[in-house]
């Protein structure tokens, strides 16, 4: 694993990947390495507008790839369902759920969900649920969630996934980005114990520098935490091409492990993928199983063919 880069990506010609949030950032980097292999690649992004400049973008930087747009608002349980009934493959050989939000003011989903719940892990549950069948009909399927080291801030809370009784937004983030390694953690003791081939895993891009940083100090018109967080991505943090190279390894790498976490190796901020320190709450099963029940309720989206 030491010095993995690109290069390391096999050959993907055949193959079908969904990338949440490909429209920019890591999710944009990985669609465009996966494409550049071969891979026929769905963008599955919020906004169309910059979707359709994403596809643009990336048939310019590497002509002939076969790329596509899709509109999805992981906000929006009704679209993640719209987005699912859409997809016209029969197999789904790589499922990247990337997108997602970090440290916003307290909002809802369309659905009443805390936003940042909501997205970064309802949506993504939501979603793996209903490709299940194209995964499940495809040898050697993947499914990589992005969580993050700030994962560590927090376990969840059960009996208050929604922060409806204190909302601190740093906290709600490493809920959100655990409940991304809980799921995972689930997702592949379930898949297990049914004999599926497909691998369930986990990455984090360290500290990379993307427009996640600053989204939240533009929706509260906070110009003076931007500009700090703007200055800290052109000090500190590595960028959005070294950032995605853990969740292209997870996607892509031979001998994955079902609930690897893989991340930068320095330190879990930057530097070649590598295994991952995680806290030992995103691998307690009865939290994991915990999760999955009020996950399915929340979002109405029952993994019949992983019962158990």
């Amino acid at each position: 694993m030491s010095g993995w880069n690109t290069d390391g990506i096999p050959d993907q010609s055949g193959r079908v990947a969904v990338v949440t949030g490909a429209n920019s950032g890591l999710g944009y980097v990985a669609a465009r390495e996966l494409a550049r292999k071969g891979a026929r690649v769905v963008l599955a992004c919020r906004s169309e507008v910059r979707g359709r400049g994403a596809v643009e973008r990336l048939q310019g930087e590497v002509p002939g790839v076969a790329v596509e747009l899709a509109r999805l608002d992981l906000g929006d349980q009704g679209s993640v369902r719209e987005f699912a009934d859409r997809f016209s493959y029969d197999r789904l050989d790589l499922l990247v759920n990337n997108a997602g939000v970090m440290a916003l003011p307290y909002g809802t989903t369309a659905d009443g969900f805390e936003t940042q719940f909501g997205v970064n892990h309802l949506g993504h549950f939501a979603l793996t649920g209903l490709l299940l069948p194209a995964l499940l009909a495809t040898p050697g399927a993947r499914v990589v969630t992005v969580s993050s080291e700030m994962h560590a801030l927090s376990n969840i809370d059960i009996d208050d996934l929604n922060s409806e009784r204190r909302y601190r937004r740093w906290i709600a983030y490493g809920r959100s980005k655990t409940a991304n390694l809980l799921f995972t953690h689930e997702l592949a003791r379930r898949l297990a114990a049914h004999g599926a081939d497909v691998v369930a895993a986990a990455a984090h891009p360290g500290y990379a520098a993307t427009n996640l940083q600053g989204t939240a100090p533009r929706m509260e018109g906070r110009r003076l935490a931007g500009r700090v967080m703007a200055l800290g991505n052109k000090l500190f943090a590595q960028s959005a091409e070294t950032g995605a190279l853990p969740i292209l390894y997870a996607a892509t790498a031979p001998n994955v492990r079902p609930d690897s976490f893989t991340g930068p190796s320095f330190m879990m901020w930057r530097g070649s993928p590598a295994p991952s320190w995680r806290a030992s709450w995103t691998l307690n099963d009865t939290m994991g199983q915990r999760l999955w029940a009020a996950s399915e309720q929340l979002t109405g989206v029952s993994y019949d063919r992983l019962k158990g």
